[in-house]
This record gives C-alpha cells, structure tokens and sequence, in this order.
C-alpha cells in the first residue's frame, strides 16, 4: 500500500469522458501497481479472464490501455469486443456471449469476496446505481433487470480495479469536472438510442455535463455510475499540489483530440491544514489576587496546556471577573484541571470539546548575525504564510548584545525566509 495520507486527492479530469477501462488505465498510469491490482481482484472468485496493460498514444498523448480479456470455449484468451458499454458483450472470433447477470447474483460476488468491507460496500452502492438506473429507464424492478454488459467479468473487473487502485494509490477523496458526453447515437441491444444512453442520463443527474463536437458516445453507464459513487464534488479543479498525472486511454484514437481520463493526485493544500479535537477548560474567577496568574501559567503549559488565555467579564452582581481559558488534548484535560483546583480559587470548572485547524507548522533553529534563535513556521500548502521568531531566544541575544529586541525579532524573521525548506517536515 501507498502512505497514509487522509488529505490525498484525485481530480478526474473528464474532457473526453469516462469509461470503466478508463478509470482502471488512468489509475494504473499514475502508479497503481498492475500486479497488485490483480492479487486483489483474485479476492472477488471470479475466472475466466486475464487482465492485460499497455502503453498506447491518443491523438499523440501516451497513455495507459487497460483490457480485460475473456476466455473463450476453445480456452483461448481473446479480448472483449464493446460496440458500445451498453451491448451485450461479444469475445472476438468466437460469437459466445459473456455470461449475464442479475442483481441476485452480483450481491453473492460481493459478499463472498473476501476484499475489504468499504470496498464491497462501494462497490455494492455502484452496482445498484447501474441495476436502478438500467431498470427506470426500461420500466422494470431491480430484481428483473438483467445487465448482460455490465454484469459481465469485465465490467465487475473496471469497478473494483477502479476501487483497489483507488485504495493503493492511498485517495481518499475524488473530484471531477464536468463530464463531457459526446453525440450522436449508439447501437444497444435495445435498439438505436441516442447519446447519452438513456442509463447513462439517468446517473447523471444533478451532475453538470456537456455535449462536445465529437460524435462518439464519450461516457458509459459503467464510468457514470463510478464517478456518480466515488466522487465528493464535480466542478473546478480544487487547489491541489498534484505529484502524479495519470492519462487512462479510451478504445478509440480521435485524430485532434485526446481519447483520454486525464487524473491528477496529490495533496488538497485546503484541508491539509491540520484538525483536530480539542478540549477547552474554563472558569470564572472573582476572588484571586491576580499575581498568581502568571505562576498558574507556568505551571500550567508544564503541563500540556497548548494555550492558556484570560478574558474581562462582568459576573453576578456587576462584580468585575476573569474567565481563566486552557486549551488542551483529551488526554491531558483531567490533569490540568486538577491543578486549576490546586493553584486558582476556583470551586468549579466547564470543558467542552471542540475542533481546531491550524496550518503545517515546523521549528527550526536558524541562524542569524547574532545567534541562533528558534523559528515557527506556518505554511499552507508549499507556501510559507507566517515567520515567529521564539520571544526568549530573541530577548536572550537583546540582552547579550544591547540591540533593540526588535531589531533581532526582524533579523530572525528575514534569515528564516532565506532557508531553504526543510523535505518532510513533520507538524507540530
């Protein structure tokens, strides 16, 4: 598995489209390992196929072609031959059909696997999609649509190699644009029906989508229903800071135009701002002399307070107070609470948890004309947004030096903004 990384993302990219194939050769191109893709297909005891991967080039862009290939009855493998996602699928040179499918037998695949539980789960959700779609636009119940083309092998294989690759490459979130649908007209085993294919309009409604010029149907059910299920919001490429680029090839080659599911992946620079729980503790204090405060501070940041903080308020009777605020984690809550009660005239306390986010934060020690001094610095995404020199190392070299404290802050401020980044900085 890839790292562990809760703010990676993927952007689908759908200029020309989407298609199971696709999803499964884009993946694949930015890095999916074929090999294990195909170790945890074997998890979902199905046969009959072979999974194969190749460069090719669309309209001069290299890309990913990711083929399931059926086996015939002479035992031979030959790949699956797809007019359209919507037809009955045909393996070449040998006229069988690929098995059909209904939704009975697609749920005993899924709950046999022995694949993870979100996997099947998701992969659950998508078939039902495809069985809901395909029976509302027929006029059926789910329980007697049967999906010749996306019950077959190949298609199971797109939506859970799209899922596994999803979790190899460690995406936990997956955006799209728009999704371009084509034109024109596709032959189904239902007769001629106009693009989008009547399923394929179905799933993607309340999606923003458009028709472009070339006169191929673009999107399939099978792509629809994916992204319909794996996708967190359609629109604008979210701010990102992208390391991989995958290009997954269609079947066909346009000549101006790349036959391609563009992804890219990397780090959302929003929500990679650091969130997490807290705990605040406050009282109310009326009767203390305030010298203690400063003493009470100390002690607690001792502790494992993260920040602690008084704020003027009016109590009972208009006599004037101080709220007395500890900001703290969970674990480190019953502690200082006991040491408010050993250290404050307080006979009572309130906490409550709430969520912080903060920016990526480091300390490095730089150093300047003078010393060396401490430096926080705060960055979002790649990019440095605040510089705080430590205030005692600062005052220690004002002290030494009989320069103006602020001048040093300055100094450190500007030597820090000269040092390179430091690679795989951790939080703080």
């Amino acid at each position: 598995m890839m790292r562990e990384n809760k703010f990676r993302i993927a952007y689908f990219d759908c200029f020309s489209g989407i298609s199971g194939d696709m999803c499964l050769g884009a993946l694949v191109d930015a890095g999916a390992p074929m090999e294990e893709i195909k170790k945890n297909l074997k998890k979902l005891n199905i046969s009959g196929y072979s999974l194969t991967g190749k460069k090719v080039k669309r309209a001069g862009i290299t890309a990913t072609k990711v083929d399931v290939v059926l086996k015939t009855k002479a035992g031979k493998l030959s790949p699956s031959a797809t007019i359209s996602p919507r037809r009955i699928r045909l393996s070449s040179g040998q006229g069988m059909k690929s098995e059909a499918r209904n939704w009975r037998d697609i749920q005993e695949i899924i709950k046999n696997s022995s694949l993870p539980e979100h996997i099947k789960k998701r992969g659950h959700e998508i078939f039902l999609n495809l069985f809901k779609a395909e029976a509302k636009v027929h006029g059926n119940s789910i329980h007697k649509t049967h999906l010749h083309e996306l019950g077959c092998t190949d298609c199971i294989v797109d939506i859970f190699g799209t899922l596994i690759g999803l979790e190899l490459l460690g995406i936990k979130k997956v955006y799209s644009s728009p999704v371009n649908l084509g034109k024109g007209f596709v032959r189904t085993e239902h007769g001629i029906m106009p693009v989008p294919a009547p399923a394929t309009a179905e799933l993607l409604k309340n999606y923003p989508i458009y028709s472009s010029d070339i006169p191929y149907e673009l999107t399939t059910p099978t792509g629809a229903a994916i992204l319909k299920s794996i996708s967190a919001g359609f629109g604008a490429m979210p701010i990102l800071i992208p390391d991989k680029i995958g290009n997954g090839a269609g079947s066909r080659n346009f000549k101006n135009s790349p036959n391609t599911l563009r992804i890219f992946i990397g780090d959302n620079a929003r929500e990679r701002q650091t969130e997490k729980s807290i705990t605040v503790i406050e009282t109310n204090i009326d009767d203390m002399n305030p010298q203690l405060y400063e003493y009470v501070f100390e002690r607690l940041f001792m502790k494992g307070a993260l920040d602690v903080y008084l704020t003027q308020i009016m109590m009972k009777k208009t006599r004037p107070g101080i709220k007395l605020s500890v900001l703290c984690n969970t674990d480190t809550r019953d502690k200082l609470i006991d040491l408010l009660f050993k250290e404050t005239s307080s006979i009572g306390v309130r906490y409550y948890e709430t969520q912080r986010k903060t920016m990526d934060r480091e300390s490095r020690d730089i150093k300047t004309e003078h010393g060396k001094v401490r430096v926080k610095i705060s960055r979002f995404g790649k990019s440095a947004k605040n510089y705080a020199p430590e205030y005692e190392d600062c005052k220690k070299i004002a002290l030494k030096t009989n320069l103006p404290l602020i001048d040093i802050i300055d100094e450190a401020k500007k030597a820090a903004m000269k040092t390179p980044r430091r690679r795989n900085s951790g939080v703080s």
